[in-house]
């Protein structure tokens, strides 16, 4: 492994007297605590080395890490006259001089999973994690962030650790509490040629004061490598599956048509979400519930001017599905050459399963989903495309159609098919590998599926606003739809509306709006339209949150404990206090104290002067 740094020639007598003179501020340096020290320090002297698969001689291969400011750019060359097969590249190999005690965040490969808690103790924040619901191999001991992560010592910056591009590979960061650490690239174990060099992905280390901070550094630089797909303001609009599931019918959707056309005429989507289609695959059929003609409810509402949108899984299919058996060719493949079952290597699907895998680097499969979605953009009539099960396109532990290529350019291969055939569709990416999308939807969900119990509000509220750092700057966040409905107390599902409104992202209802109370519509339409500015909170707890508006500020109050809880916040400048949803007054304030109730949350406009 090299570092590409100036190479020191024969010292002159004025440069080995400026050596001398700088060993004692090296030691200084040497003392200092860890969170003094420049971040990039902590990686300058890490060693980095290739793992090959088993049985694969690495020597002769070169790792050669370039650094350009707070950026590291790396390749791997072959300079031998065989053939390597490569597991991983090690990047940076150390140990973190840092208390144990020390919070971190990571990102998941997915979007239902998240960490926290400490070096020592890494946590899972979701319940589907990497590891134990969609078993990706991971190093026993370990824990696995993917994409990027945070480290914020005591007295000192939060650093952010990102990887900023995501051409090929994957790049993770693995913890062995309380304090080793790795910064990898996944290769998958594809072979280097002799001769060839690979381009790995790109890292960056921004420390900054805040998480937010630091974390929007990482997500600039993803964006200015990657880019990200235009769309002028968060959508809003309405989704059946939250009060139908799989079961909804075409007379669901017409009479929550009329419900949004009279009361919530600000949700400009009409969502059918699953429920549609004949099998999981075959998304240009239609099912009974929809009288085998889903064209005539498309076509009715675009009649009443509001937008079509549609729920798809682009990358999945069940065996009986018409594309399963008749194309079994297209499919990912297992060590034997036939389809992979998918509960094989991973979870096998949440219905019809398990499901088979379409490989997004075969070019049949491409121009199949360039039909569909271009099908379904022209003919139907659809602006909007939620695709979900995305992870799946992105499977491990299969062969792929190419042999040269990752997981990440299958996905990535087969989403940009997708784009193709969806014009200028937007296009919402969930259930998928989050790095990976970087550049290839317009929204993103940032959260587990919401559902009507304090448990699941909860959870949701901490996963979306951990994300808040996303929102407007790689896509709109999804925080997934706002249920008002059902037996939730008041307290509760003001903490909601006002998680959703933290996000500053996209806002769906998720009620039959035929049935929902005139009280639960007014505080809907409350939320209409999305400010598109997420909340950015005063620390890690989330506990005081702040949306930034032009003439105003908006004050995201939430205490998810059990027990009451009083805050108190200074305002930037005296300003004219209202609650946002009753709209009393408060008074004009330069500082808020409020004593909230247990899980609660008060949203509180501060309108300047």
């Amino acid at each position: 492994m090299t570092d590409e740094r100036p190479t020191p020639g024969k010292l002159t007598r004025r440069e080995a007297l400026g050596a001398a003179l700088a060993l004692p501020l090296y030691r200084a340096w040497l003392r200092l605590p860890p969170h003094a020290r420049s971040p990039r320090s902590w990686l300058d002297a890490a060693k980095g080395y290739v793992v090959g698969l088993p049985g694969a001689d690495v020597s002769g291969l070169e790792l050669t890490r370039r650094w350009s400011g707070d950026v590291c750019a790396s390749h791997v060359r072959n300079t031998t006259r065989r053939p390597v097969a490569i597991r991983e590249v090690v990047l940076f190999d150390t140990t973190l001089e840092l208390p144990p005690a020390t919070p971190i965040y990571g990102e998941s490969f997915q979007m239902l999973s998240q960490s926290g808690g400490t070096l020592a103790a890494p946590v899972d924040l979701g319940s589907y994690s990497d590891a134990k619901h969609y078993k990706m191999p991971m190093p026993p001991g370990t824990a696995t962030f993917f994409g990027a992560m945070t480290l914020s010592p005591q007295g000192g910056d939060v650093v952010a650790l990102g990887f900023s591009s995501v051409r090929r590979f994957i790049g993770l960061f693995r913890l062995h509490p309380p304090s080793g650490f790795t910064v990898v690239v996944d290769t998958e174990g594809l072979t280097l040629a002799p001769g060839e060099t690979w381009p790995l992905e790109d890292l960056l280390v921004a420390p900054s004061a805040t998480r937010d901070g630091a974390l929007s550094r990482v997500g600039a630089a993803l964006t200015a490598t990657e880019g990200r797909l235009p769309w002028p303001s968060p959508p809003t609009g309405w989704c059946s599956w939250y009060c139908f599931g799989a079961r909804v019918t075409a007379q669901n959707i017409l009479d929550n048509l009329d419900a949004i056309e009279r009361k919530v005429p600000g949700l400009k989507y009409v969502q059918i979400d699953d429920g549609y289609q004949p099998a999981m695959g075959d998304w240009l059929e239609t099912g009974p519930a929809f009288g085998g003609d889903i064209r005539k409810v498309l076509d009715a509402i675009t009649a009443r001017g509001f937008e079509p949108a549609i729920w798809v899984a682009p990358f999945v299919a069940e065996q009986d599905s018409r594309v399963f058996q008749q194309h079994p060719g297209w499919f990912v493949k297992d060590t034997d050459g036939s389809p992979l079952r998918s509960d094989k290597v991973t979870f096998g699907g949440w219905r019809r399963g398990p499901w088979y895998v379409l490989d997004g680097t075969h070019p049949e499969v491409q121009a199949h989903f360039e039909h569909v979605f271009s099908t379904m953009h022209r003919e139907w009539g659809v602006t909007y495309f939620k695709l979900d099960a995305n992870f799946w396109g992105a499977i491990h532990g299969g062969r792929f159609h190419d042999p040269n290529a990752t997981r990440i350019e299958a996905y990535r291969r087969g989403m940009r098919a997708i784009l193709t055939g969806a014009g200028n569709s937007f296009v919402l990416g969930c259930n998928h590998p989050i790095w990976p999308s970087a550049g290839l939807v317009h929204g993103s969900r940032s959260s587990n599926d919401i559902k009507r119990t304090w448990d699941r509000v909860k959870t949701t509220a901490q996963q979306n606003l951990l994300r808040n750092w996303q929102n407007g700057r790689l896509w709109w966040n999804d925080p997934d739809a706002v249920c008002l409905s059902g037996d939730l107390p008041e307290n509760e599902v003001q903490f909601h509306a006002t998680a959703i409104y933290a996000t500053g992202g996209m806002v769906l209802s998720g009620d039959d709006l035929t049935q929902l109370p005139e009280t639960r519509l007014a505080m809907l339409g409350r939320l209409l339209p999305p400010t598109g500015v997420a909340a950015v909170f005063d620390d890690d707890s989330l506990r005081v949150g702040r949306v930034a508006l032009k003439d105003k500020e908006m004050l995201c109050l939430f205490n998810p404990e059990d027990t009451p809880r009083s805050v108190s916040v200074r305002l930037a400048q005296p300003s004219r206090v209202r609650d946002f949803w009753t709209g009393a007054a408060l008074g004009r304030l330069d500082a808020v104290a409020v004593t909230l109730a247990p899980r609660s949350a008060r949203l509180l406009e501060c309108t300047r002067g």
